[in-house]
């Protein structure tokens, strides 16, 4: 492994300026900084992560709770943190990823240890059991989620207040009166998770403010929930034409026992996704939907918590506003003579 003492030897200077053109504590003139950050690439040099640490108190170790849960679309959570993950590595930080259902216990273990200079928290509950703790701590951190009382947090999300509202509206003008919302798996509701429960605010607003008529029901995954979800629609609201679907596991259930029963999409019946475009483009019928921006809330977050390390940053709120893209998946609502 090469040291710093022959990273001093290779470029002709002291140990200690190497330090200070790595640490950035001193003015070095530009010259020798050129020469020594010649040295290191040439030579491969990588400072020791325990010696930086005690010497600058950082532990360049951002941590990511991203609690991994049966109910919820594993797909979508990953590529947040994937985008966290490579996001932090420009800015000189690398991640340790916290996957279990900890709670607050996880955020003691986190601020108490030293284990890392910073933290950012996923899956936010309305009432998040774990934001008191945060409000409690000078650890940095940001909340990719929205919970209900934000103040002294900084936080990042698709606004899926205006998600649900823009879904509504889109069915609106196509001619649907009566539009049904196949929801996430019942327990994601009983957390009060903040993305589902924004949503269905934004659903039930939009679909007052038009006068239409909804139905929302929570769905769990795979073929034999989804087909008791929409025989229970179908028999409270036989004149269904518009469904939003907020559930990827959902979405080709869905599809499939529409044509199983006949009813063609979308000249008998529109279907709106909120989901990943990949889910959108790569479905039996393609879906008009709003996508979740994954990969701009994890650069967001990452952004802004690093801007607090380095004494820029402010508590703010940052909702990115959402985008339909229409599809095959949507039409104009059928007669009622049909």
């Amino acid at each position: 492994m090469v040291t710093l003492v022959e990273v001093a030897q290779h470029a002709g200077v002291s140990a200690s300026t190497v330090s200070y053109v790595l640490s950035g504590k001193r003015s070095i003139s530009a010259t020798t900084r050129l020469r020594v950050e010649q040295s290191i690439r040439e030579l491969g040099y990588h400072p020791n992560a325990g010696a930086r640490a005690l010497a600058s108190s950082r532990s360049n170790i951002i941590a990511l709770m991203v609690p991994l849960r049966t109910d919820m679309y594993v797909p979508v959570m990953m590529e947040i943190a994937i985008a966290v993950a490579t996001t932090a590595r420009t800015h000189g930080y690398d991640v340790l990823l916290l996957t279990g259902e900890e709670g607050p216990d996880a955020v003691r273990r986190v601020t108490g240890s030293g284990l890392a200079d910073a933290m950012i928290l996923m899956d936010v509950e309305l009432d998040d059991e774990r934001l008191p703790l945060l409000r409690g701590t000078d650890l940095p951190s940001v909340l990719i989620g929205l919970p209900a009382d934000t103040s002294g947090l900084t936080c990042v999300d698709l606004d899926f207040k205006a998600t649900g509202a823009l879904c509504v509206e889109h069915l609106a003008t196509l001619g649907h009166r009566d539009i049904a919302v196949i929801g996430e798996a019942p327990a994601v509701y009983e957390r009060h998770t903040g993305f589902a429960e924004r949503t269905l605010d934004g659903l039930r607003s939009q679909a007052r403010e038009l006068g239409m008529r909804m139905l929302h029901r929570p769905c769990g995954g795979g073929y034999d929930a989804m087909a008791v979800t929409l025989a229970r629609i179908l028999d409270e609201r036989p004149g269904t034409s518009g469904f939003v679907v907020q559930n990827e596991q959902a979405v080709e259930p869905l599809l499939a026992l529409l044509r199983r029963q006949g009813r063609a999409v979308p000249e008998d019946v529109s279907v709106v996704a909120i989901c990943p475009d990949q889910v959108a483009v790569q479905a039996s019928v393609r879906l008009t939907s709003v996508s979740i921006p994954a990969q701009e809330m994890g650069r967001h977050a990452v952004d802004r918590l690093v801007a607090k390390l380095d004494g820029r940053g402010t508590d703010e709120v940052v909702l990115i506003a959402p985008e339909l893209t229409v599809r095959e998946s949507t039409g104009a609502a059928p007669s009622p003579a049909s």
